[in-house]
């Protein structure tokens, strides 16, 4: 890792999102950029899972088993309307804001196909040239995702090659999936991006435990979801009275590969807001001395994983 840089600075974003609002989760995803560009410029700068057009907790786009009730359809057609197209303005627009601050950028989005017409659930790497890099859409939804999000037919783990070494994504509860992690460790990953939704304390100890299982930089980023932000007008509007005022609590962090926090980018609860960090990359290389998932300890001889790349 000696021709790589040795530090990166790091900004991790807890999104507050408008849920179906594709243009106000979109706005508030470029403002976020620029403003970390002007507070405290970084190299990176990392978004939650779904945050455009927001992650519909708590929604059943009327299924039941066998059936749908009425109006369903047009729910779920609200969502598809909001979400976004590989190559579309919204897209453009945040490679733009990547190039403007010369930022790496990491995305969530309801990506829909534009063939096929299927939504995935997926994250964007924008490079600071402004260029889409990386696209990888969630393996399994899930629970009830599923009725919303198709399962990824390609782009299985992509990794982008950054100046502190290739950096992949999983999402979510894709990172409870063993093989799927092992398949980014096998592509030496130094910085393990794990966009998600769970604002709760125990998801805390996964990626403590990725890190350092990894040995690699783990990017914990949340969203922060209140009930009001739902529209007032939605088709679903006694399953959204049902939540919590406060849906989703936040808990965004850094991990390094020993499992600790990194200073300035601790949990943050219970608000929107931004983290910054500078991550020091050399811990990365040190700390494989002790333990290397795809090195020193990895016993090919005894067991091997056959990743299908498409």
């Amino acid at each position: 890792m000696k021709d790589l840089q040795d530090t990166c600075k790091i900004a991790v974003v807890q999104s507050r999102p408008k849920p179906f609002d594709r243009d106000a989760c979109l706005a508030g995803a470029i403002d976020a950029i620029e403003r970390v560009a002007q507070e405290r410029p970084s190299d990176l700068v990392v978004l939650p899972e779904l945050l455009i057009p927001g992650y519909p907790h708590g929604l059943t786009f009327g299924f039941v088993v066998g059936a749908r009730e009425p109006g369903s359809r047009e729910l779920w057609k609200r969502y598809y309307d909001g979400s976004v197209v590989v190559g579309g303005p919204e897209c453009q627009a945040i490679a733009d804001a990547a190039r403007r601050t010369g930022a790496w950028v990491s995305v969530g989005v309801s990506e829909r196909d534009a063939t096929s017409g299927t939504l995935y659930n997926s994250n964007m790497i924008f490079s600071p040239e402004g260029r889409l890099d990386a696209l990888h859409r969630k393996l399994k939804p899930t629970g009830a995702e599923r009725l919303v999000w198709g399962d990824a037919q390609d782009h299985y783990f992509p990794v982008s090659q950054t100046p502190w070494g290739p950096m992949g994504t999983l999402i979510c509860w894709e990172n409870f999936m063993p093989l799927a992690r092992a398949a980014l460790y096998q592509k030496g990953v130094s910085i393990y991006l794990a966009p998600n939704t769970n604002g709760n304390p125990e998801w805390q100890a996964t990626v403590q435990h990725i890190a350092i299982e990894g040995r690699c930089y783990v990017v914990n980023c949340a969203p922060y979801i209140v009930r009001d932000d739902y529209p007032a007008d939605l088709r679903a509007t006694d399953e959204v009275s049902r939540l919590p005022e406060v849906v989703y609590r936040g808990g965004s962090c850094v991990v390094d590969p020993a499992g600790h926090y990194v200073p300035g980018a601790e949990p943050l609860w219970d608000t929107d807001g931004i983290l910054y960090a500078t991550l020091d990359m050399q811990m990365v290389a040190s700390s494989k001395w002790e333990f290397d998932p795809i090195g020193h300890y990895a016993r090919p001889d005894a067991v091997r994983l056959v990743v299908n790349d498409i």
